[in-house]
């Protein structure tokens, strides 16, 4: 049977928590509540284990921090057998506007270091990743700054119909696969 590794990517740690640049740990956890599964701290990330139509779906926040992602996924892959097209990653992107959110069958890093090393372990960017919007209202050079700091009120307010949007992605992910999946979501 096909097994799902999905991995929001983030950093640990309180002081991360809830930034923009942890918006992929944010759709886990959201995916979690909804099913009612936990995360236990594992080895390289927090893991949550979770079935879809009959599938069973690993679930992973790497604790190894953004820039070391792809030692986690390269690592659960392996150790669950996960075959590389049932792999999707989702990570925030500056370059969409806040709350956009595309799927993309493969791709490259796009500059995002998470993406980087992800795709440096795996020797590979054939991989499907969800890219959340965050925006990129900062000034030049202060990028950094940005996606390391809090939402405004006003997306905060947003971000629930937002990761319910990103759960819908992710199931049609594993029950449908990226190409129908990118067809039915990437033109909202």
């Amino acid at each position: 049977m096909s097994k799902f590794l999905i991995a929001g990517l983030g950093n640990p740690g309180a002081e991360y928590a809830g930034t923009r640049h942890n918006i992929g740990f944010g759709v886990l956890d959201f995916i979690a509540q909804q099913h009612a599964c936990t995360f236990s701290n594992t080895r390289y990330a927090h893991l949550s284990e979770w079935r879809h139509r009959g599938k069973p779906v690993f679930l992973i926040k790497p604790t190894t921090y953004m820039n070391l992602s792809g030692k986690a996924i390269q690592y659960w892959m392996q150790a669950e057998k996960i075959a590389i097209e049932n792999i999707l990653v989702i990570t925030d992107d500056i370059a969409l506007p806040f709350g956009t959110l595309r799927l993309r069958a493969k791709g490259s890093d796009g500059g995002h270091n998470g993406l980087k090393s992800i795709q440096e372990c795996l020797n590979n960017t054939n991989y499907a990743r969800l890219r959340f919007g965050v925006g990129s209202d900062f000034p030049k050079g202060r990028q950094a700054d940005y996606v390391l700091g809090n939402w405004t009120e006003e997306q905060l307010q947003q971000i629930p119909e937002k990761l319910k949007l990103a759960e819908e992605i992710v199931k049609s992910f594993i029950g449908h696969g990226v190409n129908r999946t990118m067809n039915d979501f990437n033109k909202r």
